[in-house]
């Protein structure tokens, strides 16, 4: 069974670069990545991920969060974009799986969640990330209400975990 490594090691630059783009929306992270194969192992890829992830700076960072769109933003898109077999074709669809407890929630939790979304992007210059794979869109809009009393600094912080933890689930989808 291939791994994303061996995915990876295989794809032709091109192809391993759009591969990559779809895991993270900053150009830095995917050139160090391309640079650094092949790959000894998906421990090795995952390893450097985070490092190349760690080594970007804020405006990197907020580069790659324009890459991914608001929670809840728009149901019915979301429940088209769950419904569909297969794997994801772009970074949208990832977000789309990886939000697909959104598409259970009520008309109210998700007029709240656009709200806040709304609020959250005002207050911060940028979208609320949440690692959401698992996540009801009550248990979002909860996180999203409470991260909504922090500062600036803080919140990027927090942002940069989660999108770290949102690309290694992303890598890891890249095996066949």
């Amino acid at each position: 069974m291939a791994d994303p490594a061996t995915t990876l090691n295989a794809l032709s630059e091109a192809a391993a670069r759009a591969a990559l783009g779809r895991c993270c929306g900053a150009p830095a992270w995917v050139e160090a990545l391309l640079a650094a194969r092949p790959y000894a192992s998906p421990d090795a890829l995952y390893q450097l991920a985070e490092q190349a992830w760690l080594a970007l700076d804020d405006a990197q960072v907020l580069e790659a969060l324009t890459h991914h769109p608001r929670i809840g933003e728009n149901l019915e898109l979301l429940r088209a974009r769950y419904a569909a077999e297969g794997k994801p074709a772009d970074a949208s669809a990832f977000s789309a799986s990886e939000q697909a407890k959104v598409a259970e929630a009520s008309e109210q939790t998700l007029c709240a969640l656009r709200d806040q979304n709304r609020a959250y992007e005002a207050r911060f210059g940028f979208v609320f990330l949440v690692f959401a794979s698992g996540k009801s869109a009550a248990e979002m809009l909860a996180l999203l209400e409470q991260r909504l009393a922090h500062d600036r600094a803080t919140e990027l912080a927090i942002a940069r975990r989660e999108h770290a933890k949102i690309t290694a689930l992303r890598l890891s989808k890249l095996a066949p």
